[in-house]
C-alpha cells in the first residue's frame, strides 16, 4: 500500500503534489518523495518519515515546474531506506523518465533476473524499478509504445504515473487491484490514489482510471492509449474499501 500523486499543467505543481501526499499520508509513513519536471530537467527530493516533516517551503521552492509526481511509501517489497523510496528519476534515450508506483508485481523477480542478465544495474530492492528498466530497454520507437510494451509484461497490481520529458502517463493494471482517480484543476490534470487528495487541492473529480487503461497527458490534452490486454474479470482489492482508503474518499 502506497499513495501516489501526479500533477501536470499547473503552476507550482510540486506544492499541489505535497498537499495531495499530505492527504494520502495514511497510505504510507516510511518515506516520501517528490520529483518535478521543468523544461525537461528533473528535480528530486526524498526523505524518510512524514510528508509534513520532510518538506518545508525552502525545499518545495527547489522543485520548480508545472509537472510533478509524488509518493508516500509503505513497504511491501524491499526494506526501509531512501534507496527504496520513490519517485525514480533517470535519463534514457528519450530524455528524463520519472515514475511512482503503488502495488506489487508478482513476476518482478523473474523480470529482474532477466534484466540483470542483460546488464541492467539496479539501485533499489523494490519491484517498481523493474518498470523503469523495461521502459528504458524497450525496442519500441516512441515513448507511447515503450510504455505500453513495458506494462504489457507486468503481472500483479500496479497503479502508476510516470513522465517522459514533459508528457505524463497514468495507468492501472487490467484487474484494477489498486485505485487511481483522475481530477481536473483549471487547465491542468491531477491523478491520485484517492479522491481525498483531489479534495484538499480543490480539484474536480472527473472519474476513476479504468482497469487496464493507460492515459497520456501532453500539452494539457488528455488521450487514452490502447488498453492493456484484458483479463477474465476485474478484482479490486476489498481492503481498499474496509481498511486502506480514507472514509471521505469516494471508493
Amino acid at each position: 500500500m502506497c499513495g501516489i500523486v501526479g500533477v501536470t499543467g499547473i503552476d507550482h505543481a510540486a506544492e499541489l503534489t505535497f498537499l495531495g501526499l499530505y492527504a494520502l499520508q495514511h497510505r504510507g509513513q516510511e518515506a516520501v518523495g517528490i520529483c518535478s519536471v521543468d523544461g525537461g530537467e528533473t528535480r528530486l527530493e526524498k526523505s524518510a518519515g512524514l510528508v509534513s516533516d520532510a518538506f518545508d517551503a525552502a525545499r518545495l521552492s527547489r522543485l520548480t515546474g508545472r509537472i510533478a509526481i509524488g509518493h508516500t511509501r509503505y513497504s511491501t517489497v524491499g526494506g526501509p531506506g531512501l534507496h527504496n523510496a520513490q519517485p525514480f528519476a533517470v535519463r534514457y534515450r528519450q530524455g528524463a523518465l520519472t515514475l511512482v508506483h503503488n502495488g506489487t508485481l508478482t513476476n518482478a523477480l523473474v523480470l529482474r533476473d532477466g534484466l540483470v542478465r542483460e546488464g541492467a544495474l539496479f539501485q533499489s530492492n523494490i519491484d517498481s524499478e523493474v518498470i523503469v528498466h523495461l521502459i528504458a530497454r524497450s525496442r519500441m520507437e516512441t515513448p507511447d509504445a515503450q510504455v505500453l510494451d513495458a506494462l504489457s509484461r507486468l503481472e500483479g497490481a500496479y497503479s502508476l504515473t510516470l513522465t517522459v520529458g514533459e508528457t505524463m502517463y497514468a495507468a492501472r493494471d487490467p484487474r484494477g487491484f489498486r485505485p487511481l482517480v483522475l481530477g481536473r484543476k483549471g487547465n491542468g490534470w491531477i491523478v491520485a490514489s484517492e479522491t481525498c487528495a483531489l479534495d484538499l487541492v480543490h480539484a474536480e473529480f472527473v472519474r476513476d482510471v479504468e482497469p487496464g487503461e493507460v492515459l497520456k497527458i501532453e500539452n494539457g490534452e488528455l488521450r487514452t492509449l490502447p488498453s492493456l490486454p484484458s483479463v477474465d474479470r476485474v478484482s479490486p482489492c476489498i481492503f481498499e474499501l474496509v481498511y486502506f482508503a480514507r472514509p471521505d474518499s469516494r471508493v
